[in-house]
């Protein structure tokens, strides 16, 4: 499906197919996936709701829910080591420890019965072997390089005390308090007013140059991409249907969903104004999924069905650019 993992790479995935056993049988959420993350680099994962872009995260942790949720093929590696191979006490050792994850919503993510210091100073506990005073004072100091003022004061208080923004904060200092190699920030900014989106993505970009860690952000905010990335993968019912680096994505998108992603964005450049423009239908369910081209319908574009039929070959149209490569999505 790709070519032989760059010798830089810090992770990278191949072929990675997850199932979830339901109600109305087995379906794939995630379709024969493959990516790189380098040391120190950012790479955007974006797409629609549904697309299997935090399946993909909860995979690399390890966390997918079980018995229903399993990693069917491929592979996982982190550091040359597979991940999926790994045993359950090891892993926990690299997760929160050398990978860490920032969670969608931090109401969920934190313990609402337990004050925030104590949270964080499990952290310290599990893999540091800190003591009680200096996995206080570890904690302390964390909130107060995520920017948290009074870190003396908000390590002794709850979860709802604090600010949608704080505990986002919280979150990510929780991610960070190891000074892993890579962050996976799973929509860090959802359900945050813009001023302190922009904050946290300052954040993350600053504490990033400090401490020199790879993240892997998943996102539905081409926007925030633009931004933050090196390089970016557009995800769509279970695959990733283009791959480049930012600047190429946005300067030469080449599949008919990226353009149609892209397309959509508001615009404010003095263009006449127009309705936004938006992509015709919905992501099919996992139980609908077909094993040809899955967007090639939503496309607007005259096709066959003979044309949709086989799964499209993933491929590298230039250097670093990988589509893939359906006749009617790619014409």
């Amino acid at each position: 499906m790709s070519t032989e993992t760059p010798s830089a790479s810090l992770l990278s995935i191949r072929d990675l197919c997850v199932e979830f056993d339901t109600d109305e049988g087995t379906v794939r959420a995630v379709d024969g996936i493959s990516l790189e993350i380098s040391a120190g680099r950012t790479l955007g994962i974006v797409g629609e709701s549904g697309c299997g872009k935090s399946v993909t995260a909860l995979s690399i942790m390890r966390l997918l829910p079980k018995p229903m949720g399993r990693i069917a093929s491929g592979e996982i590696k982190f550091d040359g080591t597979d991940l999926i191979k790994l045993p359950a006490e090891d892993m926990r050792t690299v997760r929160g420890n050398r990978i860490g994850m920032i969670f969608q919503e931090p109401m969920t993510a934190l313990n609402p019965v337990k004050k925030i210091g104590v949270q964080l100073s499990e952290v310290f506990f599990l893999h540091q072997t800190a003591s009680k005073e200096e996995a206080w004072k570890k904690s302390v100091e964390m909130l107060d390089k995520v920017g948290i003022p009074s870190p003396e004061i908000r390590a002794g208080e709850y979860p709802h005390q604090l600010s949608g923004g704080m505990r986002q904060r919280v979150v990510i200092a929780i991610a960070l308090a190891c000074g892993p190699e890579l962050v996976i920030a799973d929509e860090p900014t959802t359900a945050l007013d813009v001023t302190i989106q922009a904050q946290i993505l300052d954040l993350m970009k600053s504490l990033q140059r400090d401490l020199g860690m790879a993240v892997a952000l998943i996102t539905h905010d081409l926007g925030v991409i633009a931004e933050t990335c090196d390089e970016v993968c557009v995800m769509y019912a279970g695959r990733v249907v283009e791959r480049a680096p930012v600047k190429t994505l946005f300067a030469n998108p080449r599949h008919a969903y990226t353009q149609g992603l892209l397309a959509s964005i508001p615009r404010l450049d003095g263009q006449p104004k127009t309705h936004l423009r938006t992509i015709d239908g919905m992501v099919p369910a996992l139980k609908e999924l077909r094993p040809g081209c899955r967007f090639g319908p939503r496309s607007g574009r005259e096709h066959t069905e003979t044309q949709l039929e086989a799964r499209p070959e993933f491929i590298e149209i230039e250097t670093g650019h990988w589509i893939e490569a359906c006749p009617v999505c790619t014409e």
